[in-house]
């Protein structure tokens, strides 16, 4: 069990009500704790990126670089508590214009780790684009303390963990719809 689930439950309640009005304050529509075993982790989600997704093997924070299904699961299995965070609709999903959800969700994990909760990690929507173009070539990260990876590329069914918060999320029919984008914060 988590260090932080044997403390007051109460103060947990409390640092998650302050985490959900700070991922407002940053940009974000609405952000809910949920149980990490809500969280649901496929392998077949890693084929969207490789079989649908332009920016396949272009970042270092997409496949085939990302954490695989197997790895995730590992590591979704050492937390208890995450922060789901609801951003929309938005332009394009790693790409906003509006509001920059990788910028939104460094931000959240970096005041989450400062609240104490040092095992923090975030999980961003879509290919990072913290920087113009992504420094694949030389193989390694300009931003690495802000650059993470999709949750998607992470082999997360974004559709089925958000569903299990009690959201609801429709497959877009055209390329005028906006779409509602969901980030995540590993709390504890």
């Amino acid at each position: 069990m988590s260090e932080y689930l044997r403390m007051d439950k109460e103060r947990l309640e409390k640092d998650l009500k302050r985490f959900r009005e700070k991922a407002i304050e940053l940009g974000a529509e609405d952000a809910v704790p949920i149980k990490t075993k809500q969280i649901v982790i496929r392998n077949w989600v890693r084929l969207k990126c490789k079989y649908g997704c332009s920016m396949y093997g272009k970042r270092l924070t997409c496949p085939p670089y990302s954490p695989t299904p197997d790895e995730m699961r590992k590591i979704i299995n050492e937390y208890e508590i995450a922060l789901l965070v609801k951003f929309g609709p938005c332009v394009e999903c790693g790409f906003e214009k509006e509001v920059n959800i990788h910028k939104v969700i460094y931000e959240l994990e970096r005041y989450i780790f400062f609240s104490g909760y040092y095992a923090a990690f975030g999980l961003a929507c879509g290919p990072c684009n913290l920087c113009p173009e992504c420094n694949i070539k030389e193989g390694y990260c300009l931003k690495p303390h802000m650059a993470r990876p999709s949750m998607e590329a992470c082999g997360i069914d974004v559709f089925a963990t958000v569903r299990n918060a009690g959201f609801e999320l429709k497959v877009l029919k055209s390329y005028d719809e906006r779409p509602v984008c969901f980030g995540l914060v590993l709390v504890t």
